[in-house]
């Protein structure tokens, strides 16, 4: 007897240190609030990164969602912090007037749009509207000292994170049919484009609440220093049904929601927050762990959820037992927090998926999809369109408008059968023929799945377990027992580099070569003696197909002008596969250009190099990179699915995938063009004697500063003429 080998790609993570220049992006997006909003809404977002210097645009996968840059907040050091406060107290005094051209720039200036309950916007609208009657000269000012306070409100010297202090603002507006679900939306600036974070399409109606500044450090022994201090009324939040909440946790806080419901309502709460950020580097269990609970009015408890099967993100189904009101709660489940602490929280008699089945079927076969769930009544489902290749793809029901969640379903090319029970002892095997994919259930605890095959002396077979993998809870055991009963190979998990947000690799895989003619059982079985209807799973019988899958990181490419930068490519080699793979990239645009590269026998990572000869582009391109190798006569070629390098919890490394892979070209010398002429200074604005204290190089450092905040408007021609003055006075001759 021999125990099956997991075969891995750790060998990947320690190549990370040598791979090419490009993994060094600078530009980086830790989380976006809110994110996601409803169909034919426009809203406010803001999303916390570094790197975002110059930020030009921002870009969200698929049709009907647009955004537009609104502003953006850079982290300032204390002396630009402290040119901006004097500035603003002169603002204050009642003498202080703004030239024409600060009128013009202020007196329009477009806030971004307030974020929040209901009764918050309406305040913060009332506010702006009653400001708009003021005449234009005391307008400017005030919207002027209404920004400058606002740097104020979100500067945190002593970050918990501080690759999440600068801030962009932006205003989404999504069109009303667009199609609901998962996207993606990335940060361009001039010097780069960001990763990508989840941003999602909804339904029904939404509400956030205030957004949370950036998180102070903690200090060990006085952490209860570093939590945020809300006002009663933020705590708690009317909301309709049905209703999606947004929220940001921050540390020891529970968020509280409100709402009225009637007898017989089957409600489904659903959480999105590890979906939302799938990996954080310094905590355990490396995700916003969310716990929900329900109370009734009088503050019992009626239900709760910290997790839904696997998955972290709790889903909760509940039959409303009395006419009343509830409250519904969701805090971390170590009370940990931050700004990146995201969440949608989506409530009502909406329709859920729990499981179909089968979990896949044949290219160009037709099948019918078995499903479950909730408030299912009348739904419809439809699998992949009848020209979609070999893959994972995912669909979801439908009922009248209004679409359940998404599950994954699988395409192969492989013939297919169902599992047919009773097959749980040797004498009672489902016999197969090679190859073969078996969809089938674990019906009940303790079930045993059995499959007979006739096998020859030296052949290899190979049998792989898809159900993890396609969200279903099966935690699966292989085993293949020879004619005699021994047993030749078993195997529980098997490590798949491609599956980036799963944790627990539960699907099972076994190669094995056969010592002689005979009959053949293979052995399917759940390793935590659980079953049911929801417990599927596809298992592919057949020889060894040597194949290939493809990750590029990262999952953009920021090029400098007329110059070159290299992509790491990683091989996921299946079936045994060893040889060369071919790495190219498929159809250039204008000013792009690659010579491809090569991938050993064996090797699973190498660079692929591309260069170009623009100077700068003002928006990204999507690029495709390919991989292709030959199987004796056989070509494959295998789209790369471009992913990004993420540790979880301190150690762990995963390949998160991205939907999109785009590259831009940038002028790293680039400094944005002056938009204004200060005027002379003045004679009566020179001090008459000041002490000579410091150097060229001082003076030199605090000009720049104080022409940076000029040039972005927030310093008056009054008030920078006269630091200028008072700082070149103490220049040391």
């Amino acid at each position: 007897m021999r125990r099956q080998k997991t075969v891995g790609i750790s060998v990947l993570w320690i190549l990370v240190a040598i791979t090419s220049p490009v993994w060094a992006q600078n530009q980086y997006i830790g989380y976006v609030y809110p994110a996601g909003g409803q169909q034919g809404s426009t809203f406010s977002i803001r999303l916390g990164g570094q790197g975002l210097t110059y930020p030009s645009g921002l870009v969200v996968t698929g049709d009907g969602v647009s955004v537009r840059l609104l502003d953006y907040y850079r982290v300032m050091n204390n002396q630009e912090m402290d040119l901006l406060h004097q500035q603003l107290n002169e603002l204050k005094k009642p003498e202080t007037t703004l030239s024409e051209a600060m009128v013009a720039k202020w007196a329009y200036y477009e806030f971004p749009a307030p974020i929040g309950p209901p009764e918050l916007i309406a305040a913060q609208k009332a506010a702006i509207a009653n400001a708009a009657v003021l005449p234009p000269q005391e307008l400017a000012k005030q919207n002027l000292i209404r920004r400058l306070q606002s740097i104020f409100a979100e500067d945190e010297r002593f970050p918990a994170v501080r690759s999440q202090c600068e801030l962009i603002f932006a205003e989404v507006t999504i069109a009303p049919d667009a199609k609901p679900g998962r996207r993606e939306i990335r940060v361009v600036t001039k010097r780069g484009i960001s990763n990508a974070l989840p941003f999602y399409v909804g339904q029904v109606p939404e509400v956030a609440r205030k957004p949370m500044k950036t998180c102070q450090q903690p200090v060990l022994g006085r952490e209860h220093l570093a939590q945020r201090h809300r006002p009663p009324e933020e705590e708690e939040v009317r909301i309709p049904i049905p209703c999606t909440m947004n929220g940001q946790v921050g540390p020891g806080e529970i968020n509280r929601y409100r709402f009225q419901a009637k007898k017989g309502q089957r409600l489904v709460i659903s959480v999105l927050a590890r979906e939302l950020i799938p990996y954080v580097p310094d905590g355990v269990p490396g995700w916003f762990q969310a716990v929900i609970r329900l109370y009734d009015a009088n503050g019992r408890e009626m239900a709760y959820c910290d997790d839904y099967r696997f998955h972290p993100d709790p889903v909760l189904y509940w039959e409303v037992p009395e006419d009343g009101e509830y409250v519904l709660t969701i805090y971390d489940a170590l009370f940990r927090g931050r700004e990146s602490f995201v969440y949608r929280i989506t409530i009502g008699e909406l329709p859920y998926l729990t499981s179909i089945f089968p979990l896949g079927g044949r290219v160009g076969q037709e099948v019918k999809i078995e499903m479950d769930g909730w408030n299912l009544a009348g739904a419809t489902i439809a699998p992949p369109p009848a020209e979609a290749g070999p893959g994972v793809h995912l669909i979801a029901a439908q009922v009248g408008p209004v679409f359940s969640n998404y599950v994954p379903f699988a395409l192969d090319s492989l013939p297919e059968c169902l599992e047919t029970e009773p097959n749980d002892q040797p004498d009672k095997a489902q016999k197969v023929p090679l190859p073969i994919i078996v969809n089938g259930r674990i019906d009940r605890p303790g079930d045993w799945d059995l499959f007979e095959l006739d096998g020859k002396a030296g052949q290899t077979i190979v049998a792989e377990v898809y159900a993890r993998r396609l969200a279903s809870p099966v935690d699966s055991f292989l085993k293949v027992t020879g004619p005699d009963g021994k047993i030749l190979a078993l195997n529980d998990d098997h490590f798949d580099a491609g599956s980036g947000l799963n944790t627990h690799h539960a699907d099972s895989y076994l190669m094995v070569k056969l010592p002689a003619d005979g009959k053949y059982l293979v052995h399917l079985g759940e390793t935590t003696k659980h079953g049911g209807k929801e417990y599927a799973y596809r298992l592919r019988l057949s020889p060894p197909q040597p194949d290939f899958e493809l990750r590029v990181i990262p999952s953009r490419l920021n090029i400098r002008g007329n110059s070159s930068a290299a992509l790491t490519v990683f091989a996921i080699r299946k079936d045994g596969f060893d040889g060369p793979i071919s790495l190219r990239f498929k159809d250039l645009p204008p000013g792009f250009e690659s010579s491809g590269a090569t991938l050993g026998p064996k090797q699973e990572v190498g660079n692929l190099g591309i260069k170009t000869t623009l100077a700068e582009m003002d928006q990204p391109v999507n690029l495709t990179v390919l991989g292709v190798a030959k199987v004796g006569d056989q070509e494959i070629v295998r789209r790369a699915v471009p992913a990004e390098d993420r540790m979880q919890a301190f150690l762990w490394r995963h390949l998160l995938p991205a939907e999109t892979l785009p590259a831009l070209v940038f002028n790293p010398g680039y400094q944005p063009p002056a938009t204004r002429v200060r005027p002379p200074i003045r004679d009566e604005d020179r001090p008459k004697e000041l002490p000579r204290t410091t150097t060229r190089s001082s003076v030199e450092w605090y000009l720049r500063q104080i022409e940076n905040l000029f040039q972005e408007w927030f310093l008056t021609e009054e008030f920078t003429n006269r630091h200028i003055a008072d700082v070149e006075a103490r220049l040391i001759k």
